[in-house]
């Protein structure tokens, strides 16, 4: 019964004042209040499905349970496993359900540490969103091996749960850490799949054009007067795709796993080291948006000479294959 107690305890300080605990046990676990009250006065017991549904309920940590404070164990979800189109559609209206009640909260903020071009950038209905994505199943789905990205295609579905997820990033209040290799990865794919004869030239070159009109429309959201955007370069910390998303009354971190599928968790003590973790890296940024016109610029213009760099590689084997 001690663990029982322990558990008690910490759902009792963590619940509003004047919240009752048998009401609260009751609610989270659909049962009657006279069966609340049995385990709070520990006549029955807690199963173990119980204690963790409570934990999951009220966002705790399970190990409190537990006399050992050098481990932290903690209820995470995984997102499930991605293999065809089918699954990706489902990935992205899970990913939809799931963020929507966070993301739709008054005064919810995004705090992205971004290793690779924001997943939410490339979920519109355009060239290289349909790229990443058969990138993207090229390397989940064993069925797309020898696909090439000109005979490609999409479901109607896809493209709208795609583009469904990628809306809810728009006009929230969101600080994003880049670096210069931020865009390395897309890069990479462009040239890769160009070089394995899947990309024509043609549209290796379009690829390369929308990725710089994209960086451009994030680059114009870069400015002091923007106080629901910061954007913040960091050349020496080795960013991992993580998401914390805060709201008034809740935290949930993203952490990736594989390729698309990701950890989350709302426990709250992990949540708040993720968040000063992040905020320490913030301190050794530089936000562009008020770092002036001139280091703003020689950031930019690192990423569009990469850009520029692939383009005009690919544009010179697209000028010998006709020699």
């Amino acid at each position: 019964m001690m663990f029982q107690k322990q558990l008690l305890e910490k759902l009792q300080s963590e619940l509003p004042k004047g919240t009752s605990l048998n009401e609260a046990i009751a609610t989270a676990l659909d049962i009657s209040y006279d069966a609340a009250h049995r385990r709070t006065s520990c006549k029955s017991k807690f199963s173990l499905d119980e204690s963790v549904i409570l934990a999951k309920y009220y966002n705790l940590s399970l190990d409190q349970l537990f006399e050992n404070t050098e481990k932290h164990i903690i209820a995470v979800e995984k997102t499930k496993s991605i293999r065809n189109e089918e699954e990706l559609k489902n990935y992205f209206e899970d990913s939809f359900t799931s963020l929507s009640p966070l993301l739709n909260q008054k005064n919810c903020h995004i705090l992205y540490s971004a290793k690779d071009i924001p997943l939410f950038y490339t979920l519109e209905n355009n060239l290289l969103s349909r790229f990443k994505i058969y990138v993207w199943l090229k390397l989940l789905d064993s069925s797309m091996d020898s696909k090439d990205f000109e005979s490609f295609s999409l479901r109607v579905q896809t493209i709208a749960s795609a583009k469904a997820l990628g809306q809810l990033y728009k006009n929230l209040n969101t600080t994003e850490i880049w670096d210069t290799t931020t865009i390395n990865s897309t890069l990479k794919q462009i040239h890769f799949y160009n070089q394995a004869g899947l990309v024509s030239n043609t549209t290796a070159l379009q690829l390369c054009n929308d990725l710089k009109k994209l960086i451009i429309t994030i680059s114009e959201q870069v400015k002091p007067n923007n106080d629901s955007y910061f954007f913040y370069y960091n050349e020496l910390l080795l960013m991992n795709n993580n998401v914390l998303v805060s709201t008034p009354d809740r935290q949930s971190l993203f952490v990736p796993f594989t390729i698309l599928s990701y950890y989350q968790s709302s426990d709250k003590t992990t949540c708040r080291q993720a968040e000063a973790f992040l905020k320490k890296q913030l301190q050794s940024s530089k936000l562009l948006n008020t770092a002036g016109e001139k280091e703003k610029l020689t950031f930019f213009n690192k990423i569009y000479s990469k850009i520029n760099a692939l383009y005009q590689l690919i544009k010179a084997t697209q000028v010998l294959d006709f020699e």
